[in-house]
């Protein structure tokens, strides 16, 4: 790697610190109510919010009514996303007369959505009006990432508090963390986003003549407005001609900057942040790829805070760094040392030309390699999703390195809010077997971990591995799931693997060469989403209500510590090795043993 892909990465890394420490300082104040007087202002909003949906802010709930909260609401949303998805084509803000979508999609991107998913089966472009992306899209972009915030709050009260019941208001929570938290900084990011060339328009898509005309295949449409699809749910085609392109436009800056900074990943446009209107700049990039990082980054250290120990969250913020910094070099050296099969093909004299820069193939020039590989890392260390490359073009082992970082449970900073709780459940874990190793009950901030919490750490860790192995063992053994593959062999079983990998650790990336858009698919993946999120929030919410109703313990000298270095190498050893146990027979059967067909020559 070059000096300047070495100042990239280490810029990326100092300024991602730099921004999440004074970040994560600001969210702790707003989860104690001490709003500071920049957004002071916004207490008055914050009431009416109250008044209106019947809210007393001072109602703290237990785990159970704080659980019941949760998927209350998000249930509600679920229902608001399908509806707008059925009914756009009467709904207003749909210039381009976009057609209601089928029964399947609405259902899997209403689960996506309400889920923290952004999986998309969907060109957004061609398949959801104005009126859908902003009401239905957007908002649930905010307020999904708002539930993750709000249960880990819920959590780390859990460790705060001494012989209660109460963790707080959900709604108090959710809309903190909307109002102070997510549009302050999707307001600032819109804006940066905006002059850089991100277009926010109402018109209606740009029409433009071609200077030859141009003769293509285009999906035949059914009488319902639907691509029609064969036997095999391949989309059924027919030839078309045309002299003028229509160029999608739309209010796209607004979602892109809420779909990173709150992890979701959904983008406007169906080539997502590899698209020029959506990701214009090196400047752009930079910024959303950061802001996919910043509010985990963040909540480390307001978790931290939260607790009375700073150095807690430290230690959590190193052991996901070291994860992902180890996980972004394998990335980076497998892209950068391309494809050996144009040398053992007979190319040798082409090979340094054709592969100049490495694996270059589905990423764009104006990012290369380093670029590519870093978001490709980013996105899926976190529950976010969004590409700015083609990970289906990844070499096996560079595209192996997004795979697994889902597989790990998406806890490397991960999902915002759902990260962190994600990795504190692995820390439980790690406490655990080390009390197994001296022989005492093991604690954690002050906390006994006993079977109760333990059953609940195993429940949250089990249920994603679960929801994808036998998610990808059903695709593989249906009729129906084996007819979207498009690439046969290891390659083909690495595109299910990957996409039950993305829909049950919420995270909404993929291998574009599976034919995902199918009712098989859509319903297959709409279960793992919300299995997968909904299935953690519970068995977390009941260890904060457990930890909440014990007494808090002063350290012993058997405790052990938990924000030394030997507890972050204890914990980032308990998430791989877990991650390793569970995933390495589904890799080998993918993309390793892709790899050695590709170095085999075969």
């Amino acid at each position: 790697m070059t000096g300047n892909g070495y100042l990239q990465l280490g810029l990326y890394l100092a300024v991602l610190l730099a921004s999440a420490w004074p970040l994560g300082s600001y969210m702790a104040r707003i989860y104690r109510g001490d709003i500071p007087a920049f957004v002071r202002w916004l207490r008055p909003l914050e009431r009416v919010i109250y008044r209106l949906a019947g809210v007393r802010d001072d109602d703290a709930m237990p785990w159970t009514r704080y659980t019941f909260a949760v998927l209350l609401f998000n249930l509600l949303g679920f229902l608001a996303v399908f509806a707008l998805q059925r009914l756009q084509d009467v709904l207003p803000l749909n210039p381009d007369g976009m057609a209601a979508t089928t029964a399947d999609l609405a259902f899997n991107t209403a689960a996506s959505f309400a889920s923290n998913t952004n999986w998309q089966s969907y060109g957004g472009e061609s398949t959801m009006s104005y009126l859908t992306q902003m009401l239905g899209l957007t908002v649930q972009n905010f307020v999904s990432a708002a539930t993750g915030m709000a249960v880990l709050i819920a959590l780390a009260r859990g460790f705060v508090q001494r012989e209660a019941t109460e963790l707080g208001n959900f709604w108090v929570d959710l809309v903190r963390s909307t109002l102070y938290i997510l549009l302050p900084l999707s307001i600032l990011l819109s804006v940066a986003l905006v002059s850089q060339g991100v277009v926010q328009t109402f018109s209606e898509h740009a029409t433009v003549n071609l200077v030859e005309k141009l003769e293509f295949d285009q999906p035949r449409l059914g009488d319902d407005g639907q691509p029609l699809k064969d036997a095999q749910g391949q989309p059924v085609t027919e030839k078309a001609t045309t002299g003028e392109q229509a160029i999608a436009v739309g209010p796209a800056a607004s979602q892109i900057a809420i779909k990173q900074l709150g992890t979701n990943g959904g983008g406007f446009f169906s080539v997502n942040s590899a698209h020029p209107l959506e990701n214009p700049t090196p400047l752009s990039n930079f910024l959303e790829v950061l802001a996919i990082f910043l509010i985990p980054a963040g909540l480390c250290f307001t978790f931290g805070i939260h607790i009375g120990d700073k150095r807690q969250g430290a230690a959590i913020y190193a052991a996901m760094t070291i994860i992902f910094v180890a996980m972004l070099a394998v990335c980076v050296w497998a892209e950068q040392a391309g494809n050996p099969l144009f040398e053992r093909l007979g190319l040798d004299a082409r090979a340094s030309e054709l592969q100049a820069g490495g694996n270059m193939e589905g990423k764009e020039t104006r990012f290369g390699v380093v670029n590519s590989a870093l978001w490709a890392t980013v996105t899926t260390a976190a529950s976010n999703g969004s590409v700015n490359a083609m990970h289906d073009s990844f070499t096996p082992l560079g595209g192996m390195v997004p795979m697994w970082l889902m597989q790990l449970g998406e806890v490397v900073f991960g999902g915002a809010g759902s990260g962190l709780y994600g990795m504190i459940i692995f820390a439980l874990v790690a406490v655990f077997v080390a009390g197994l190793m001296i022989g005492r009950t093991p604690e954690y901030l002050g906390k006994k971990i006993e079977a109760f919490e333990v059953k609940m750490a195993a429940v949250a860790i089990l249920v994603p591995p679960l929801v994808v192995l036998l998610g990808t063992a059903i695709a593989v053994t249906a009729d129906a799931g084996r007819a979207g593959i498009a690439n046969p062999g290891a390659h083909g079983f690495s595109e299910i693997l990957y996409a039950l990998s993305s829909a049950g650790n919420n995270n909404g990336s993929a291998f574009g060469g599976l034919s995902a858009n199918t009712p098989f698919y859509n319903t297959l993946l709409g279960f793992a989403m919300l299995f997968s999120r909904f299935w953690l929030i519970v068995p977390v919410m009941a260890i904060a209500g457990s930890l909440a109703a014990k007494k808090s313990i002063p350290p012993g000298a058997g405790t052990l510590p938990t924000h030394t270095p030997l507890f972050v190498m204890l914990l980032i050893g308990t998430v791989i090795v877990v991650g390793a146990l569970t995933f390495l027979p589904a890799l080998a059967l993918g993309p390793i043993v892709e790899h050695l067909q590709m170095i085999g020559a075969q």
